[in-house]
């Protein structure tokens, strides 16, 4: 046994010594306590008192599984196959990226934009998991909410999140990049936000293994050429299908944030505005449809 006791606490003790050159202890603490949790079904104050609990072999191994894979640099988000976003919990594996708490400042940032209890017409593009959508139809219930991605295995995922969690999104698969104004009528919409894929290729050197390795390249990765080539598509596309004085937004490269606010200025929106995150960095962007 790769343990001396079958108990909780002899656990985290086998995730700290095999994982502690890889991840800080708070980091290691927080992975043992969340798949203790899922694994046994816990709630916070059940965990509180977990250090006397007697696990089974199935269990010992699960947490052995796990450790495996963290050594591996698998996001721990999907070995868990799920994390929090905006108070949801929201399944994510390969399919689509895992959700930042960034974009959750993107989420609240619309909130506080917009009239909760109206009914807004609002499209999510590039939806991936889904969170940014099933967020905001979470937070303004009378609203409609659609939400498009290129890939049929993110819409899927995003799909059965909705199906869980019991929020009615409108999922459709288009390219952002290619002008097909049918599936939304123009002058149609209230609000338009997108997360979209906006890392060069060139920077695919300085990231992370756990981001490089697992997370999907087709939600991350735009050519070097023109690292703006999503902002410009769905900036125009938007131009067709929001209504006058409508909102778009977009979550953003932190190093092309002023060149995305001087593109939707020639484009002709107004009221364009950027907003730090809670790091200082600049991330968020809204514009409004003249």
């Amino acid at each position: 046994m790769f343990v001396i006791q079958n108990t909780a606490e002899a656990v985290k003790g086998y995730f700290l010594e095999r994982l502690i050159s890889l991840y800080s202890e708070r980091e290691l603490t927080t992975f043992y306590k969340e798949s203790l949790k899922k694994r046994l079904k816990l709630t916070d104050a059940d965990f509180l008192l977990q250090k006397e609990i007697r696990l089974s072999e199935s269990d010992l191994l699960y947490f052995r599984s796990i450790v495996k894979r963290l050594q591996n640099q698998e996001p721990f988000q999907y070995i868990l196959g799920e994390t929090y976003f905006y108070d949801l919990v929201i399944r994510c594996d390969e399919r689509a990226l895992i959700p930042r708490p960034e974009t959750e400042e993107l989420v609240e940032w619309i909130c506080n934009s917009v009239d909760k209890n109206e009914k807004l017409e609002i499209l999510d593009v590039c939806t991936g998991s889904g969170c940014i959508a099933l967020a905001l139809k979470s937070m303004l219930k009378a609203s409609n909410v659609s939400a498009t991605d290129i890939s049929p295995e993110a819409l899927a995922l995003a799909k059965k999140n909705a199906m869980l969690l019991a929020l009615d999104i409108n999922f459709l698969q288009d390219n952002a990049l290619v002008e097909d104004a049918d599936l939304f009528d123009a002058n149609s919409l209230d609000l338009i936000v997108s997360n979209p894929p906006y890392i060069p290729m060139k920077q695919k050197e300085s990231m992370e293994k756990n981001v490089l390795d697992f997370e999907p390249h087709l939600a991350l990765f735009v050519a070097d050429e023109f690292p703006l080539i999503f902002y410009k598509a769905i900036a125009e596309k938007a131009l067709q299908l929001l209504k006058p004085k409508a909102w778009l937004f977009f979550e953003l490269h932190e190093s092309f944030a002023e060149e995305t606010k001087e593109l939707v200025i020639a484009l002709g929106y107004e009221d364009v505005e950027i907003k730090l995150d809670l790091q200082g960095k600049s991330r968020m962007l809204k514009a409004k449809k003249k």
